[in-house]
């Protein structure tokens, strides 16, 4: 009896360590519905692969757990302020994401309000750290992925019209748009400027415009929901002119569609997969690509396949970030944390990571892809560093 009695006593104390062990929750404040739902999912197993890897982290001493609490802000400005809300509430004391610049600028007021700070893996807009004190990022910045693509039309293609559409109201087609223009025009382009409003579908009129217009490519930086659309009805009017974009046109999404036409379609984007320059990209897309294959249902939010898209691994990095903030904090409170995020340093997967005095990631070099329309895969093209457009 007296055995009985320290066993289930033994048994008592083992379930009591466990219910008492310490956890820290990292919000993951991303799309996995609307517009931007697919490019969503592949940035959110970029984090979740990274938490796989180190599921746990120091504090003052202790190993907390870190728990992964995701929303979906249905890639909508206006449902992005609820599913920030929902983080604040759920005790998360760091955020990360959120794939489109607008969502994450939504959000962002809240997340300040909380004091809790948030690290954006894709979000390219200026205003998404300019407009918020709490919000750093790992990838590069609109202005300079909009410069990229300008010189690469020029240079590519001998480019002197460009023909841009945009989503009207959405803050980074818009943006990127904007900048495109302004380096296109500003070394003697001509732009001839299109928007279209959310829920269009039809997009064989804006394609004629840029025919008629006498352009020489259609820079079209939109969702990858739009994109599918514009790639199929481009393929059906045998367009000709070289489909030109930003990051989130690096999707598998881009690759279905394009697969099987004549289009040439080309995008800026963070990481390339084949790049073997950097042991460290090398062995994540090796164990990445592993895990994908372990994991059937990481394996449908990818795409289907085991491309590993930029987006995965910004997650990655953004996870890793969030982990060394932490532990330089040696805090779970929020506001210790945003208080130790300029002092972060790290090499990851995506290159070197360290913030300037705004919050956003001191990078400087752009990927270019082409759509490989047979194989269904992306083909380097080349980098372009910052050094190189001002040289």
């Amino acid at each position: 009896m007296k055995k009985i009695l320290a066993l289930v006593l033994v048994l008592m104390l083992s379930v009591s360590a466990v219910a008492m062990a310490e956890t820290i929750k990292i919000g993951v404040f991303e799309p996995a519905s609307g517009d931007n739902g697919a490019g969503g999912k592949q940035e959110v197993i970029g984090i979740e692969y990274a938490n796989s890897l180190v599921p746990t982290v120091e504090i003052g001493g202790v190993t907390y757990d870190v728990e992964l609490v995701e929303v979906d802000n249905q890639s909508a400005t206006d449902k992005a302020v609820s599913a920030a809300q929902e983080l604040v509430d759920a005790g998360v004391s760091i955020v990360l994401g959120s794939y489109g610049s607008g969502v994450s600028m939504a959000g962002g007021e809240v997340f300040a309000a909380a004091e809790i700070p948030a690290i954006g893996c894709s979000c390219t807009n200026p205003g998404v750290t300019s407009l918020c004190d709490y919000y750093w990022r790992v990838c590069f910045l609109d202005p300079f992925q909009g410069t990229v693509m300008a010189n690469f039309a020029m240079d590519e293609f001998g480019a002197k019209t460009a023909y841009v559409l945009s989503q009207l109201g959405d803050d980074y087609t818009t943006g990127l748009a904007t900048y495109f223009a302004k380096a296109f025009e500003g070394m003697g382009g001509t732009v001839i400027n299109e928007q279209f409003t959310e829920g269009t579908s039809d997009y064989t009129a804006y394609l004629t415009n840029a025919i008629n217009g006498g352009a020489d490519v259609i820079f079209c930086p939109t969702s990858t929901t739009v994109a599918a659309l514009l790639i199929n009805q481009a393929a059906s009017m045998n367009i000709e002119l070289p489909l030109l974009a930003g990051d989130t046109w690096e999707s598998s999404v881009i690759l279905d569609a394009a697969k099987g036409t004549n289009l040439t379609i080309c995008c800026s984007t963070f990481f390339d997969e084949n790049d073997e320059s950097s042991t460290q990209a090398a062995e994540f897309v090796q164990g990445f690509k592993a895990w994908l294959n372990a994991n059937p249902d990481k394996m449908t939010n990818n795409g289907g396949n085991d491309i590993v898209a930029a987006v995965s691994a910004l997650g990655f990095d953004a996870y890793m970030t969030a982990i060394e903030a932490i532990k330089a904090a040696d805090s779970a409170v929020g506001a210790d944390i945003a208080a130790a995020m300029p002092g972060v340093t790290l090499t990851g997967v995506t290159g070197s990571i360290s913030f300037d005095e705004i919050g956003d990631a001191n990078k400087d070099m752009a990927y270019i892809k082409q759509a490989n329309t047979e194989t269904g895969a992306f083909d380097f093209v080349k980098t372009q560093t910052v050094a190189e457009l001002e040289g």
